[in-house]
């Protein structure tokens, strides 16, 4: 006597992939990951109190950097080349784009200490949230909490997410980078080695 197995049909990997990746997916998926990880919020909240607690005490950051972010906030041509003064006369020694955060924040919100220094601190926490996400994926997770912690903690870190320096979007990007590489090689992906 021969029994029949049931005709299951598993839905393509790839049509599954797809669905689960649109935009919506993602950030609902997100929303859940986060509601279901109460440490991790914990984290992130401890990270940004730590980095935005007395934050106007620091005045201007580095006045250097400070004048670049004003001439920006006048001067869309300045803006882009990331020049020390409103009249794009020179520009600072390093790449723009850590001033275009600033700056961004300093149009829609006034030039201020607080304008300016905000982002660089809310870096910091996407920083620790990435890195948690990086060690998550191939650790467990109270590896991805100490591991985000450690960054968090790390004095010259939470200096340096308190000031206005090109160091901060630089750490971000970094951490962002192995985030990717990550996912490129568990997917053998193309797509996410290019995003790195």
């Amino acid at each position: 006597m021969t029994t029949t197995q049931p005709d299951v049909r598993w839905p393509e990997p790839e049509a599954a992939f797809r669905r689960r990746s649109s935009p919506t997916a993602r950030l609902v998926s997100a929303a859940e990951h986060v509601r279901r990880r109460p440490a991790l919020v914990a984290l992130l909240v401890l990270t940004a109190a730590l980095y935005l607690w007395g934050l106007g005490r620091n005045g201007y950051g580095n006045t250097y950097y400070a004048a670049a972010v004003k001439a920006g906030t006048e001067s869309w041509k300045a803006f882009f080349f990331g020049s020390f003064d409103p009249s794009n006369y020179i520009t600072v020694d390093k790449p723009p784009a850590s001033l275009w955060v600033m700056e961004l924040s300093g149009r829609l919100f006034g030039f201020s200490s607080w304008s300016m220094l905000v982002p660089q601190a809310l870096e910091g926490v996407a920083a620790v949230a990435f890195l948690y996400a990086t060690v998550r994926r191939w650790f467990s997770q109270p590896a991805a909490l100490l591991s985000g912690a450690v960054l968090a903690l790390t004095p010259v870190a939470a200096l340096m997410f308190r000031f206005n320096n090109p160091d901060a979007l630089l750490v971000l990007l970094l951490v962002l980078g192995a985030y990717a590489v990550t996912r490129a090689l568990e997917r053998g992906s193309a797509r996410w080695l290019a995003r790195a």
